[in-house]
């Protein structure tokens, strides 16, 4: 299939893509890196009369460090995110997660605040969002506003982004002394969307979890930062334990069920990687028994 007819209009600043979206309001669509908007207009899963094409505004580009904080342009791609030593620093959880996103010629194309924006609940990075705790900032008609990323995140392809707004950058407190994360996902292949995956972000006191942060995808209708999480910061890690914040985890989870896998399967797999995090996180194999298959 091919896309709807619409008009085009390349923004030259961000000034003028708000301008541009001012105008044509919710009958507009921001084109950025265009992996996830081209295949669902050429799906006519969505048909836009206009598309604003934000691709050569430079101003949202690159990865900076800031004091304590990393801020990134919108328009920085996945692949930049392999490639940063500020990110191997700062955040290595986004390296690890960008390692998992597609294929080489996706993520060379795709950008991180397209992928926020898509708010795909099978989506990676915005999972990680969840468990670095980001700011997401956008600029719209009554100026800036600074959205955790807790509450950007709405429902599924949804987020607090209205029509005239645009997505300008992603800030995130920089990794501290003392801080791990894990990531793993289940997918059919490598570069599949994942049938459940989960991103996590810690903070070690010796044998302890001074704070955990667990971010998981694929799991229902947004990406879920876990609450049993709560279960095992600051306390002794045991057996028990962490069955109970599994069994916590389960009841949480409102998993979708599609031609991957059912409810029950969602929930038994995001059981099985909290187990490989914490034990992984610990340095504790024994803690992982549960977590093999």
């Amino acid at each position: 299939m091919k896309a709807a007819a619409f008009a085009y209009a390349r923004a030259t600043s961000v000034a003028n893509a708000l301008e541009l979206l001012a105008v044509h309001g919710e009958k507009a669509r921001v084109l950025s890196g265009g992996q996830s908007l081209i295949p669902a207009m050429n799906l006519r899963l969505v048909a836009p009369e206009v598309i604003v094409d934000i691709g050569d505004l430079a101003e949202l580009r690159g990865i900076v460090v800031k004091g304590d904080t990393l801020v990134m342009g919108a328009l920085t791609r996945h692949a930049d995110l392999l490639k940063s030593s500020d990110i191997v620093k700062c955040a290595p959880l986004l390296g690890a997660a960008a390692a998992h996103v597609a294929h080489p010629a996706i993520r060379n194309r795709g950008t991180i605040g397209g992928s926020l924006a898509q708010a795909d609940p099978a989506s990676e990075l915005p999972a990680c969002m969840l468990a670095l705790g980001a700011t997401i900032v956008v600029h719209g008609p009554g100026g800036e506003r600074r959205i955790a990323a807790e509450d950007f995140f709405t429902g599924i392809y949804e987020t607090q982004l209205a029509p005239q707004d645009l997505l300008v950058a992603i800030e995130l407190p920089v990794a501290r002394t003392g801080s791990a994360h894990f990531f793993q996902e289940f997918a059919r292949r490598h570069g599949d969307y994942a049938i459940v995956g989960l991103a996590a972000q810690a903070m070690l006191q010796g044998d302890r979890f001074a704070d955990l942060r667990l971010g998981y995808f694929a799991v229902g209708d947004k990406p879920v930062l876990a609450k049993a999480a709560s279960k095992l910061a600051g306390a002794t890690i045991t057996p028990a334990l962490l069955a109970e914040a599994s069994d916590a985890l389960s009841h949480e989870l409102d998993p979708h069920e599609d031609q991957q896998a059912t409810p029950a399967m969602r929930r038994h797999l995001a059981r099985v990687l909290l187990a490989r995090c914490v034990a992984s996180l610990l340095n504790r194999p024994d803690l992982n028994i549960g977590g093999r298959s």
